[in-house]
């Protein structure tokens, strides 16, 4: 009898201790004014899910065009921009009301959208078109389409505004427009199937990944000129970026590692074993950590910028691609393009002695079908007039 007395005392007392010990924290409340959600778009139902991300549940599904891919937000007003490959136009989403305000057409086949950091225009390379097309997204118009290469993938505008760097896949080039103007600058002869790129934070260089050759192209964007082509894995397909532009870390797909290159010196610095068939890469924004999906393995790497380790790999669901992170950093959303679902990753502190390690599963988030690419858009909403 004593025993059965000790064990219904004792049951309910470590059950809240093991709660106490493994339960995952209270997200943030930042007050009704604020909003933060995750946008995806799933290429193969024609919408885009919204995730809140105060409560992580799905908020809406928007019906956008036909094949949506590239996804952007605006960093000075609350809209997001959806690229619809099959449909060739862009679909303009109002965060505030999670509705399609607008829809502006462009040339063929777009895949993705960069923004220009004063939010005024946007660039769409057309893959179908041999051009891209410069937008004006306050008036909502094209304002121009400007020919370049064959087969151009990605348009990025540079920091300071001043050029929009194309890669042009399908005759391994680059073309340099200057932004102003809107002509074209130069066209640069490069290695082979130049697609990813990144640009400097002092816009002064341009990396660009080249997925046939196996090397990644440094162009100088003061004096448009090819500065090294760098060798690296088999098959580059993503490239990114520490926040203070020191290291570039490089997705190598058909190698299962990571380049890492030292960007003032054009070097490799080092490549690393990551995973199998690693897709994306995703650095904090204080440049300590680097977040790699592993396609081919269904799960994300853990990189250590500052030690040179990688220190864990979590489990996702199928096939992970797109990456991103809450704006708190906390939280981590792998998109699983085969199962159709988000997993969100908690980043914590361990504070008591059996606690779980610094990353654990949130919670897993149904979106489309093949979701490709998501964003985050947080603001606060302005309180209403007084009456």
């Amino acid at each position: 009898m004593r025993k059965l007395l000790f064990i219904v005392v004792l049951s309910p007392i470590v059950a809240a201790m093991g709660w106490l010990y493994f339960h995952e924290r209270e997200l943030s409340d930042y007050g009704p004014a604020y909003h933060e959600f995750a946008y995806i778009t799933n290429g193969k139902s024609n919408t885009v899910s919204v995730i809140d991300l105060r409560t992580f549940q799905p908020a809406k599904t928007i019906k956008v065009g036909s094949e949506p891919t590239g996804i952007a937000a605006n960093s000075k007003k609350n809209e997001v921009y959806v690229v619809n490959a099959g449909s060739s136009n862009i679909s303009v989403i109002d965060a505030e009301r999670n509705t399609v305000v607008a829809t502006i057409g462009v040339h063929g086949r777009p895949f993705f959208i960069d923004v220009s950091a004063d939010g005024k225009r946007g660039y769409v390379a057309n893959s179908g078109s041999a051009n891209f097309s410069v937008i004006d997204l306050e008036k909502r118009v094209v304002i121009k389409n400007i020919r370049v290469g064959s087969s151009p993938g990605l348009a990025r505008i540079s920091p300071d505004g001043g050029t929009v760097v194309v890669s042009n896949r399908g005759d391994n080039t680059i073309s340099l427009i200057d932004a102003q103007h809107l002509t074209v600058r130069d066209t640069i002869p490069l290695c082979q199937q130049p697609e990813d790129i990144a640009i400097l934070p002092d816009s002064s260089k341009a990396f660009v990944a080249c997925a046939a050759s196996e090397q990644v192209a440094s162009i100088d964007l003061k004096n448009d000129k090819l500065l090294a082509l760098l060798d690296v894995g088999k098959t580059p397909v993503h490239l990114a970026l520490k926040p203070d532009g020191g290291e570039l870390m490089v997705s190598n797909f058909d190698s299962d590692n990571i380049s890492i290159i030292e960007t003032t010196t054009n070097e490799v610095g080092g490549s690393y074993l990551i995973g199998t068939h690693p897709t994306r890469g995703l650095v904090t924004a204080d440049n300590s950590r680097l977040y790699v999906s592993n396609f081919g393995s269904n799960t994300v790497a853990v990189y250590d910028i500052d030690i040179g380790k990688m220190i864990a790999t979590l489990p996702v669901g199928s096939r992970p691609d797109g990456l991103a992170l809450s704006q708190s950093q906390n939280y981590l959303l792998v998109l699983n393009s085969a199962s159709g679902d988000v997993t969100v990753i908690q980043k914590r502190t361990p504070k008591k002695k059996f606690e779980p390690g610094e990353y654990s599963l949130l919670t897993m988030i149904p979106v489309g079908v093949q979701p490709n690419n998501i964003v985050v858009k947080s603001f606060v909403l302005a309180k209403p007039p007084s009456k």
